[in-house]
């Protein structure tokens, strides 16, 4: 077994810091509460999504959290960062519009659905594969079905969940494309809506459109938040043993 408490995770948390969004107010309490519970150290550094746009801006990191926030002022950076973390095996986790932007990463970049937009950024476009929600989710607590043997239910614990929202936006076409194309979608809503992605071949690959870090109090992170954090740690134990 892996002993992460010796090892210090750097973290990119991909995202256009704001104190007006809740959940870039709770990543500092997750932060601490990560180390004081679960001795799992984490150093965060804050990636405005503009500066995402460089070659390599998150190579190097032990992991990415794309955060919530959008619309990112470069939609283009944030996409440069998810994708580097899914080709070179960073562990990865995108909530709320980090899940809108893994799946829209994935259909450009894997499916070859390169005109797939999100109707958020570009109101015009001809492919949205992220469109308003029917029912806006900003502030709804909702109940998510996860799938057995998924990375989702291990990391949860339960094939059922209970989880807060803060989005008016979803996906809504090509989810066979997703699929046939490799992407797992794990966690449906009680109306069949998908509401968790993964990626089974990579390391760690994790989004929701929910938001785990609205979890309590913020003293408790949520068992995703954790489980990132745990596979960032692994990842910077495994990168020391190689030098």
């Amino acid at each position: 077994m892996t002993d992460t408490t010796a090892h210090i995770a750097k973290v990119a948390l991909v995202g256009d810091r704001s104190p007006n969004v809740v959940s870039h107010t709770r990543v500092p309490l997750l932060v601490d509460a990560l180390a004081a519970r679960d001795r799992l150290v984490l150093d965060a550094y804050w990636i405005p999504s503009e500066e995402a746009e460089a070659e390599g801006a998150v190579r190097g990191f032990d992991a990415v959290w794309v955060v919530p926030g959008s619309p990112y002022r470069s939609e283009a950076g944030v996409l440069s960062a998810i994708r580097t973390a899914r080709e070179e095996g960073i562990p990865f986790l995108g909530t709320c519009a980090g899940f809108q932007h893994a799946l829209l990463e994935y259909a450009r970049n894997v499916c070859g659905l390169s005109r797939a937009a999100h109707a958020e950024n570009d109101p015009e476009a001809d492919d949205p594969l992220i469109e308003p929600l029917a029912c806006s989710l900003v502030g709804h607590e909702g109940v998510v079905t996860i799938e057995p043997g998924s990375l989702a239910q291990s990391v949860i614990g339960s094939e059922r969940t209970v989880e807060r929202y803060f989005c008016a936006y979803g996906p809504s076409r090509h989810l066979d494309t997703l699929r046939a194309g490799g992407l797992r979608f794990s966690g449906h809503d009680e109306n069949g809506q998908v509401r968790i992605a993964e990626l089974p071949d990579h390391p760690f690959f994790l989004a929701s459109l929910f938001q785990p870090e609205l979890s309590g109090d913020g003293s408790r992170p949520h068992p995703i938040v954790r489980a990132l954090a745990r596979a960032a740690v692994e990842h910077a134990s495994r990168k020391e043993r190689q030098l």
